[in-house]
């Protein structure tokens, strides 16, 4: 005998609450999955090795052999002699000059029965090829300068959040013979978070030099590429802008041209050539040369030091009043007395841990100024920094903590003590 399955009819009530415990799940998944794919994926292109060998890339070869490898062979021979031409070397003969060449490089090949259509790269041995070409030194290099590639396509700016050609053409860039000392991050991990166009308009020189140190670099390169593609599968025009330093200055530009997406790869790592000359230009003329307000030790006189200052010049001139008062009483015929104030009692310098809210970098260089300028303030030393979020530093202070907060609160700040730690904000 069937039997009958009942079930049970839920309230509205109920109904509406299981839903909106589905769409919270669901949103926290989605959350969870949106942080992690901020960092997630295969976004990082180390860059290769450097050495001192000389590059020539992009030579075009079209030859027809007695078969495939014959083909093949003599392409190899005739781009070796192109970019022997192009480097301008010496007339020798091929046997010498297969000597000199490291490495043959295939940027693209189509092989066929007969014919070889390739572009080749070819790598010489400077040790080998150095006393023909008749180079010597280049000159003095420049300071680590980190490089950050931006990217401009379909309006979108990009420099490591995902892997594009802009970044691919910096990161296999041999820059062995160049006199620019470029940091390239690779990308990958932490780097897409920290190094973004729009670091690229921060003009604070603390953000900056917490971000230059980081990567051990002195001072920044901005190599910009805006690409326009003219419709899907043709030519694709690139306007490239050289800027250097946390100023954002302007050095140099250029266009190019690529006739179809498959030139464009050889058409940005011309540019790459090219923007090395312009920052090797502007180096000679003295253009390169490290930010000075990045040092932030010569922003502002350490605050221990400031202070040493204003007490040494409170006793001259307190000296100098006592010895007017002398010369004025000797002068009427009696000498008073003057007192002298006990010297101060020395006070203790300890350390404590300051957090504060740094929303933005403004808010950042605010707060460290404002600590550094409280009462009885010896140093201040950033231990974490952490934009949109509290940062932390370490504050040397003549005093106990609850002076300290004292002190902060004089500032402006509203100040709130947990343990041994003080949590401050405006």
């Amino acid at each position: 005998m069937p039997q009958t399955l009942s079930i049970p009819r839920l309230s509205r009530k109920t109904l509406t609450a299981a839903v909106g415990a589905l769409a919270i799940a669901g949103c926290a998944l989605v959350a969870g999955r949106a942080l992690w794919a901020q960092i997630e994926g295969d976004r990082g292109i180390a860059p290769i090795a450097s050495s001192g060998d000389i590059d020539v890339g992009g030579i075009e070869v079209d030859v027809r052999g007695k078969s495939a490898e014959d083909a093949r062979e003599q392409g190899w021979r005739v781009a070796q002699r192109k970019a022997w031409e192009k480097i301008g070397g010496p007339d020798i003969p091929d046997s010498q000059l297969h000597g000199l060449v490291a490495a043959v490089v295939v940027e693209h090949e189509s092989i066929g029965p007969r014919r070889y259509i390739a572009r080749l790269g070819v790598t010489f041995d400077r040790s080998r090829a150095g006393a023909l070409l008749g180079s010597q030194g280049r000159g003095p290099g420049s300071a680590p300068m980190l490089l950050v590639p931006v990217t401009r396509s379909a309006g979108t700016y990009t420099v490591y959040e995902r892997r594009n050609p802009w970044q691919r053409a910096w990161a296999e860039y041999q820059t062995g013979t160049s006199r620019i000392n470029y940091v390239r991050p690779s990308g990958a991990g932490g780097d897409s978070l920290l190094v973004t166009y729009g670091q690229t308009d921060r003009r604070s020189r603390t953000w900056w030099r917490n971000v230059l140190d980081q990567f051990s670099a002195a001072d920044v390169l901005m190599p910009i590429a805006r690409l326009d593609y003219k419709w899907p599968g043709g030519p694709i025009e690139g306007r490239f802008t050289a800027r250097y330093g946390p100023d954002n200055t302007y050095l140099d530009g250029f266009t190019l041209t690529a006739e179809s997406p498959e030139q464009l790869q050889p058409m940005l790592d011309q540019a790459v050539q090219r923007f090395n000359a312009i920052f090797e230009r502007a180096l000679a003329e003295g253009k390169l040369r490290p930010d000075p307000t990045l040092d932030l030790g010569t922003v502002e006189a350490d605050p221990a030091l400031q202070r040493l200052i204003a007490l040494g010049r409170t006793a001259q001139a307190r000296q100098s009043a006592e010895a007017a008062a002398r010369e004025a009483a000797l002068v009427e015929g009696a000498v008073p007395e003057v007192a002298v104030a006990p010297p101060p009692a020395a006070t203790q310098v300890a350390s404590y841990l300051v957090q504060f809210a740094t929303p933005n970098a403004a808010a950042f260089d605010t707060s460290i100024a404002g600590v550094r300028a409280a009462s009885g303030v010896r140093g201040a030393a950033v231990t974490s920094t952490a934009i949109g979020g509290n940062s932390v530093m370490s504050v040397s202070f003549a005093g106990s903590i609850d002076q300290l907060a004292a002190a902060l609160r004089a500032r402006g700040f509203t100040v709130r003590q947990s343990g041994n730690v003080l949590v401050i904000n405006r």
